[in-house]
């Protein structure tokens, strides 16, 4: 099977440090204290958590669909995630992903259905259960 790599570093303390992270085959990115809890601009690991959790997710429902038999012409997923507060710390408590597919023919039930199945079983879906993922799917002409 497949093993992925990715690295990170941080320098500096907590608020006033930063960091990079890079996978093994892609651009670095870095992040800042600022960047991951104060919406400055940057990177941070939880755009990292969305992208891998989108490219699965997308991935797994060309699977599915065809499985049932249909070929999508295009599948667009995005993915938002909430990092927040709790306690001392923090949790990424949910996902919401949102994707549109462009499959010609396929019943809107049918594609539901199919959806709800790829959320629970993609292997990133599978790893990060622990938060909340929510789904809006829908078909585009």
């Amino acid at each position: 099977m497949a093993t992925s790599k990715a690295s990170a570093k941080w320098e500096g303390g907590f608020k006033d440090g930063k960091g990079s992270m890079k996978p093994a085959h892609g651009a670095e990115s870095s992040f800042s204290f600022g960047s991951r809890f104060e919406g400055q601009p940057s990177s941070n690991p939880e755009e990292f958590i969305g992208a891998a959790l989108a490219g699965c997710f997308s991935m797994a429902l060309s699977v599915g669909l065809e499985g049932a038999g249909q070929k999508a012409k295009s599948i667009r997923t995005s993915a938002e995630v909430h990092l927040e507060k709790q306690g001392d710390g923090f949790a990424i408590t949910t996902i919401d992903l949102t994707t549109e597919a462009t499959v010609p023919g396929l019943d809107p039930a049918k594609f539901q259905e199919i959806a709800e199945a790829t959320k629970k079983g993609c292997p990133v879906s599978k790893v990060l259960a622990a938060a909340k993922i929510t789904l809006k799917a829908s078909l585009t002409p």
